[in-house]
């Protein structure tokens, strides 16, 4: 069975930015909360990565669609996109 173009690209991208160390531990801590998702803050305190740095990381990985933001108060909710 072929994959198509749109899902190949898709898992290109997916894998890309799960290929760097930092971004690969955010994304198994997001994986590990479950639903309930982390703050940065919570995140990199786990991770001891610089809040600076993570967000960086976050936003490759939602860019991969392989977390998703939620806005909360002045807080945002990171959670691993599953279905992805």
């Amino acid at each position: 069975m072929e994959m198509n173009l749109i899902d190949e690209a898709a898992t290109v991208r997916s894998l890309a930015a799960l290929a760097q160390p930092q971004r690969l531990r955010a994304f198994r801590a997001l994986v590990v909360a479950g639903p309930d998702g982390l703050t940065p803050g919570a995140m990199a305190e786990q991770l001891g990565v610089a809040p600076s740095a993570l967000s960086f990381h976050l936003e490759e990985l939602a860019h991969a669609g392989l977390v998703s933001i939620e806005p909360r108060g002045r807080h945002l909710i990171y959670r691993a996109s599953f279905a992805q």
